[in-house]
C-alpha cells in the first residue's frame, strides 16, 4: 500500500470521529484493545479548534481510578464518581463543551441479553436525549475491547471501528526506538526494505504489542535486523493461538525439500515480496490471492504449503473447518467472520485449508444443516473476492469433484495446480532428500547415494506417491535397526516389493482426477520432466468413468493438467 494510501486511512478515522463530535452524536462506541491509542485521538480532536468550533475538556471513567481530567501534562481527579451512572450525571449537568470517555461498562449491557444494568441503559437513553438539545456541545465515548450492544441501545449509539495501527504508525514508532536505543551498545542494521518488511510482519498487533516484538528483538541478540523476523512472527503467533479457530503452523522446512513441483514452486518463488509496497508502487500490481492445490494424495500438497511459509517469512495460519462449525446457532457464521478478521488483523499472512472439499463439499447440496454450510461458505466465498488485505489463501484438495463450482471459477484464486504421481525426475529427488536426511549423522552415514542407485530406486517405484517414498526409506531402516545393522540396498528393494502404493488401490479415482485436471487445472511439474506411469484400467472402471480412458499418447494426458512453462 502506498503512503499516501496509509496516511489517508489514519486521516480518514480521525476525520470521522471529528464529523460524529461536530455533529453531536451523543454516544459513540469503539471496540478496541488501544485504549492509550484512542484516548490520544480524542483528546487531539478535543484540543484541535480549526477543526472543531471550541476546545472541549476530556474526562475519563473507569471502575477502578474513577473521573479524571485529562489535561496536556497529566491527569487530574474529579471527585467521588465510582459508579457510571454518575459519570454520566457528570457529564449531562457540566456547562462546558466536553467528551466524556467511558472505559469497559460493555459488561453492564449483558451477554446476549443476560445479567445486564438496565438502570445504566436506561440511564444511557434519557441522556442521550438531554446532550442534544444542550446549549454546549457534548459526547459520551465508550471504549471497550469487544461489541457488546443491548437492542435497547441500537438507536443511540453508533459504532466505530478503530482500526490496528497502520504500517506508517509502526514505521514511526520503530524509528522512535532506534533513535532512543543510538549509543545504548545494540547493533541497529536495517536497510528501508528491511524496515519495510520488519514493520510488515508487525501488522496485526496493537502498538503495545508491537513496541514488546521490536524490544524483545533487540534484546535477544542485541541486534535489530531483518533476521530477527522470526520474533517478530513469534508474537503474532499469540495472538493467532487465542482465537482457538485457527492454528499458527510452526515449520522450518525449505522449498528445496520438495522433490520436483517445478512448475509451482516457479510460481510462488516468483510472488514472494509482492505484498511489499515496491510491487504496487514500481508496477501497479496487486498482492496474489491464493492458490488451490489438488491432486493425488501424498504428493506433496501439505508440504507445499508448509514450505511456503518459510520461504515468504510469513506465518502460516491452518483453518479448521471443523471448529467453524460447532456451538451455539449463529455461532458457525461468527466464527468464520473470527477467522476471517484474525488473519486480516496479522496479514501480510498464509492461510491454509487443508482438504478443502471436506468441509466446503456439501455447500451446494440440501439443507440437512438448516443452511449453515451454505452461509459459512458463501461468507468465505464474497471475502475472497472482496479482500484488500494481503492474506495468501493456499487450499488444497483430494478430491476436487466435490468442491462447488463457484469456488472453483476465475477469480477466487489466481491458479488451479494439479500435482500428479511423482515421475521417474521426482522420484530421484525425493529418494535423494529422504535418505539424506535419515542417514545423516546415523550408524548407516557412510551409506553410499549413488546416481546408479537412485536411477534403480525410481524405477522400482512407480507408481508410488512422495509419502510412500518416504515410508520405504522408514521401513528399510527399520529392518536395519531390528538387526542392529547398518542400512542395505537390499533392505530398500525389500521395502518395495512388500509395498501396494496409492495408484493401485485408488486407479480409478487417480484417472478421474486427472480427467478433470486435464482442461482444468496446471500440472505443477514441469513440461520438459518425463513421465512413464498411468495406472491399468479395470473394466470395472471403464464402465464408471467412460471418459476415464487411458491415453499414453500424449504427456499431458498421462499427467493431466495444462503444461504451461513458469
Amino acid at each position: 500500500m502506498a503512503k499516501s494510501e496509509q496516511i489517508e486511512g489514519i486521516k480518514k478515522t480521525e476525520q470521522y470521529l471529528t464529523n460524529l463530535f461536530k455533529a453531536r452524536f451523543s454516544f459513540i462506541y469503539i471496540p478496541t484493545w488501544e485504549e492509550i491509542r484512542i484516548v490520544e485521538l480524542i483528546t487531539k480532536i478535543a484540543n484541535n479548534t480549526s477543526q472543531i468550533k471550541s476546545k472541549r475538556d476530556v474526562f475519563i471513567w473507569s471502575s477502578t481510578e474513577g473521573m479524571k481530567k485529562n489535561l496536556e501534562k497529566g491527569q487530574e481527579r474529579v471527585g467521588n464518581i465510582d459508579n457510571p451512572n454518575e459519570a454520566l450525571k457528570f457529564i449531562d449537568d457540566y456547562n462546558k463543551p466536553a467528551i466524556l470517555i467511558l472505559k469497559d461498562v460493555h459488561t453492564l449491557f449483558g451477554v446476549q441479553g443476560r445479567n445486564a444494568d438496565y438502570n445504566f441503559i436506561r440511564k444511557i437513553r434519557d441522556v442521550a436525549g438531554s446532550l442534544k438539545d444542550a446549549e454546549c456541545s457534548k459526547n459520551v465515548v465508550i471504549i471497550a475491547p469487544s461489541l457488546v450492544l443491548p437492542i435497547e441501545l441500537q438507536k443511540d449509539i453508533t459504532v466505530v471501528d478503530f482500526d490496528l495501527p497502520t504500517l506508517e504508525e509502526i514505521k514511526g514508532l520503530l524509528d522512535v526506538m532506534i533513535e532512543r536505543n543510538e549509543g545504548s551498545g545494540i547493533t541497529i542494521d536495517l536497510t528501508e526494505t528491511d524496515k519495510e518488511q520488519l514493520c510488515k510482519a508487525a501488522q496485526g498487533l496493537t502498538l503495545q504489542e508491537v513496541e514488546n516484538a521490536f524490544a524483545r528483538a533487540m534484546v535477544t541478540k542485541g541486534q535489530l535486523t531483518v533476521k530477527e523476523l522470526d520474533i517478530i512472527l513469534e508474537e503474532k503467533c499469540q495472538v493467532i493461538k487465542k482465537t482457538g479457530i485457527l492454528e499458527f503452523v510452526n515449520t522450518n522446512l525449505n522449498i528445496n525439500d520438495i522433490g520436483g513441483l517445478e512448475n509451482l514452486k516457479k510460481w510462488l518463488t516468483k510472488r514472494n515480496n509482492s505484498w511489499l509496497g515496491k510491487a504496487q508502487k514500481d508496477y501497479n500490481l496487486p498482492a496474489p490471492k491464493g492458490v488451490l492445490i489438488t491432486g493425488v494424495a501424498g504428493c506433496g500438497k501439505s508440504m507445499t504449503a508448509k514450505a511456503m511459509s518459510a520461504m515468504w517469512q510469513l506465518p502460516l495460519l491452518r483453518l479448521d473447518v471443523g471448529k467453524i462449525f460447532s456451538g451455539l446457532v449463529g455461532s458457525s457464521e461468527e466464527n468464520m467472520r473470527k477467522a476471517i478478521q484474525t488473519a486480516e488483523a496479522v496479514a501480510p499472512s498464509i492461510l491454509w485449508i487443508d482438504e478443502i472439499e471436506k468441509g466446503f463439499g456439501g455447500s451446494s447440496g440440501g439443507e440437512m444443516d438448516g443452511g449453515t454450510t451454505t452461509r459459512v461458505f458463501g461468507t468465505f466465498l464474497t471475502w475472497m473476492n472482496e479482500k484488500t488485505k494481503p492474506v495468501f489463501v493456499i487450499a488444497t484438495a483430494n478430491n476436487i469433484s466435490r468442491l462447488p463450482a463457484e469456488m472453483l471459477r476465475k477469480g477466487r484464486f489466481d491458479e488451479i495446480f494439479f500435482v500428479d504421481l511423482p515421475t521417474v525426475n521426482e522420484r530421484k529427488i525425493i529418494f535423494k532428500l529422504h535418505l539424506e536426511k535419515r542417514l545423516k549423522g546415523s550408524k548407516s552415514k557412510d551409506f553410499e547415494i549413488t546416481d546408479d542407485l537412485l536411477i534403480k530406486l525410481a524405477k522400482a517405484t512407480e507408481g508410488f506417491g512422495g509419502s510412500e517414498i518416504e515410508q520405504v526409506v522408514i521401513s528399510a531402516l527399520f529392518e536395519a535397526f531390528a538387526e542392529d545393522r547398518t542400512l542395505d540396498e537390499s533392505d530398500l528393494f525389500k521395502t518395495i516389493n512388500n509395498t501396494v502404493p496409492l495408484s493401485t488401490t485408488q486407479s480409478e479415482q487417480i484417472l478421474a482426477i486427472r480427467e478433470w485436471a486435464n482442461e482444468r487445472a496446471v500440472s505443477a511439474t514441469a513440461h520438459d520432466e518425463s513421465y512413464n506411469y498411468v495406472p491399468e484400467e479395470t473394466e470395472e472402471s471403464t464402465k464408471k468413468k467412460a471418459k476415464a480412458k487411458k491415453d499414453t499418447e500424449t504427456v499431458k494426458r498421462a499427467r493431466g493438467g495444462r503444461t504451461i512453462d513458469f
